[in-house]
C-alpha cells in the first residue's frame, strides 16, 4: 500500500477521528459518531482508500 496522504491531511483525519469518537463515548452525538474509527485509522496509516480510487494523492513524498 503506498501512502497517498500529506502531513496536514493525516493530522486533521486524526484529529477528526478522535473528536467524534469523544463525542460519540460522552453521549452528546448517537452512535453514528463512532464512524470517527474510519478517519482516525486512514490518518494513522497514512492511505485511504477512496483516494486510491479517486487518484488523489496529497503526500509530497509520493509525486517524485
Amino acid at each position: 500500500m503506498k501512502k497517498n496522504e500529506g502531513t496536514i491531511d493525516r493530522a486533521l483525519r486524526v484529529l477528526a477521528g478522535l473528536v467524534l469518537i469523544g463525542l460519540a463515548a460522552t453521549e452528546r452525538i448517537g452512535p453514528w459518531g463512532y464512524i470517527g474509527v474510519v478517519p482516525l485509522l486512514t490518518g494513522a496509516i497514512g492511505m485511504c482508500p477512496l483516494y486510491s480510487i479517486l487518484g488523489i494523492n496529497t503526500c509530497p513524498l509520493a509525486r517524485r
